[in-house]
């Protein structure tokens, strides 16, 4: 069982990808929306960002392991922080922008 756990470890950041790449996808076809249908863009316009940061996360793990770089792995931490921040300051803006157009 412990095999299973160590070659999911390996091929995580792989398969990760390749959902992601399905999330693009999607967020392209979000960012095609007509002007005209007065969607609030702006608090996925920072999850998107947020989706690239997680990207750049995923291949310094990807190269990490390969032996590509040699870049500490507590710079997974400040990846996360920036995600995080930034879902939050998502939300916060979409709650701003409801309070102002409906409250």
């Amino acid at each position: 069982m412990v095999e299973l756990g160590v070659a999911l470890g390996i091929v995580a950041p792989y398969y990760n990808l390749a959902m992601v790449l399905v999330v693009v996808f999607l967020f392209t076809k979000l960012f095609k929306t007509e002007p005209k249908a007065k969607v609030y863009l702006f608090p996925w316009i920072l999850v998107f960002v947020a989706l690239m940061v997680y990207i750049l996360e995923e291949i310094i793990t990807i190269f990490r392991a390969a032996g590509l770089v040699d870049i500490p792995i507590h710079i997974n931490a400040f990846f996360e922080l920036v995600i995080i921040a930034t879902f939050i300051y998502a939300l916060l803006s979409q709650r701003d922008y409801v309070k102002k157009r409906f409250g």
